[in-house]
């Protein structure tokens, strides 16, 4: 059936195709600057050479870090620390949208690089628990506080080492330690999703945490990944589990992150391909699960984690329907920061609960995260040229009204 391109919420349209409200943080430059970094996302083969270009020229130790930083590294994060982070956090704010603060460096899989990541995961909580309006959330992976290899043993019930299991027991004391700190403060956290041959670990881990912080305030946050086949599946279980225990159950929906790896994997190793067959059935289970979680909100609150349209207007539908307020602490809306906008801005503006994800780090370390913007702009149908489409049309719109006066 065709959607409608608005929604109607309380007398008020609901439109994403507002490139006035969506660009209104962006002078005239910044726009410009944006229109040019998304015109080079928009030609597949340029960010395929330009990916492997930076990498290679990284490898050489090429002094190249203050282009990257300038350039993707300014639209795509908040900075290379929490504090230089404050300057979007303000100004998301000043346009009533949240920052999620998320450290984006990969660990070096070591005992310390886990010790350092959850030490910075906590300062995180403590500017959420600071600013409580303007940092509404947090996140961290499992991985960042504990060794893949590790989970992934745990995941197959093998026995592990005295070593592993010592391992294993500092894993579990760091993502307490996060959890109860966020807790503590009525901080929400997200545990992030990650692969499937990890993700039944860390779901473990995960609901244990729900178990004891999740009592009369949504503190930690699960993250299903709705392109797997099991997702829906586990979602109405941990549902049904949480109303049995007593305890409230945060839900993150997302598309998902690691289509290639998993197909990949599942075919060298000749088992089930856990995703869906086509973007349609993860589209259609998504929205199911989108509409279970309102329908479950007594027990349930949901994060809906999504750049598309109609299940951000679904959302919208769904709340309108049940006749909940726009900013019901159940619900929220979430984005990456400068990818878009149009959702984010214009829910903002009809009094919906919105917050960015804030990617930050020093340069080097994130550009894997950088890396992978740039390729899921170009892999996910339409998104880059979508992108890049709104920010013609606000560059258009400007130059009109400029040519009036």
């Amino acid at each position: 059936m065709q959607q409608s391109q608005t929604t109607r919420v309380a007398g008020n349209a609901l439109s994403f195709e507002d490139t006035a409200v969506a660009f209104a943080h962006l002078s005239d430059w910044q726009l410009k600057k944006t229109y040019f970094i998304f015109s080079l996302m928009n030609q597949n083969a340029l960010v395929k050479i330009g990916t492997f270009s930076v990498k290679l020229l990284l490898k050489l130790n090429f002094p190249i870090k203050w282009a990257v930083r300038d350039t993707i590294f300014e639209h795509f994060c908040g900075g290379e620390t929490i504090a230089e982070c404050q300057a979007t956090i303000d100004a998301l704010r000043q346009s009533g949208i949240g920052t999620i603060l998320d450290y984006s460096v990969e660990g070096e899989g070591t005992e310390a690089s886990f010790d350092a990541t959850a030490a910075e995961i906590l300062r995180t909580v403590a500017i959420a628990a600071a600013q409580p309006q303007a940092v509404p959330f947090t996140v961290f992976k499992v991985t960042g506080i504990g060794s893949a290899d590790l989970l992934e043993k745990v995941q197959k019930n093998a026995v592990l080492s005295e070593e592993e299991n010592a391992a294993y027991i500092r894993l579990r004391q760091r993502m307490q330690g996060l959890c109860r700190a966020a807790a503590e403060h009525r901080v929400r956290i997200f545990v992030d999703a990650e692969e499937s041959w990890i993700q039944d670990a860390i779901d473990a881990l995960t609901y244990d945490m729900m178990q004891l912080y999740n009592r009369d305030f949504c503190t930690v946050w699960n993250t299903y990944q709705m392109y797997c086949i099991d997702s829906l599946r586990n979602l109405r279980a941990a549902t049904a589990a949480a109303r049995r225990e007593g305890y409230l159950l945060g839900v993150k929906l997302v598309r998902g992150a690691y289509m290639e790896k998993e197909r990949q994997r599942s075919h060298e190793q000749n088992y089930a391909d856990p995703i869906q067959p086509d973007k349609p059935a993860t589209d259609a289970a998504y929205n199911e699960a989108l509409v279970f979680c309102v329908e479950n909100r007594e027990v349930v609150s949901l994060c809906l984690g999504t750049h598309n349209e109609h299940s951000s207007r679904l959302l919208a539908e769904q709340m309108q329907q049940h006749q909940l307020a726009r900013n019901d602490p159940r619900f929220w809306f979430a984005q990456l920061l400068g990818m878009s906008d149009n959702i984010s801005f214009n829910l903002a503006r009809a009094g919906y609960q919105v917050a960015k994800y804030v990617p930050y780090g020093p340069v080097d370390a994130v550009m894997p995260y950088l890396f992978r913007r740039a390729e899921e702009n170009t892999s996910v149908a339409g998104q880059a040229s979508r992108e890049f489409q709104l920010v013609e049309q606000e560059v258009n719109r400007r130059q009109a009204l400029k040519n009036k006066v």
